[in-house]
């Protein structure tokens, strides 16, 4: 997903933040709270922030 967002804006000309690292500590236990939950966040976030930066 990110590769495809980046893609269309370096054809654009509009330059983005690095989208979030994928989580390296996650203990696989299902936890309240997991790391997955706010990569996952940060990863809707940035993509709502590519879509606003290449309307513009």
């Amino acid at each position: 997903m990110f590769a495809q967002w980046q893609q269309r804006a370096q054809e654009a000309g509009v330059s983005l933040r690095p989208p979030p690292p994928l989580p390296t500590t996650c203990c696989g236990r299902g936890c309240n709270g997991c790391v997955w939950e706010g990569y996952y966040a940060a990863a809707a976030w940035w993509q709502q922030e590519a879509e606003l930066r290449l309307r513009a």
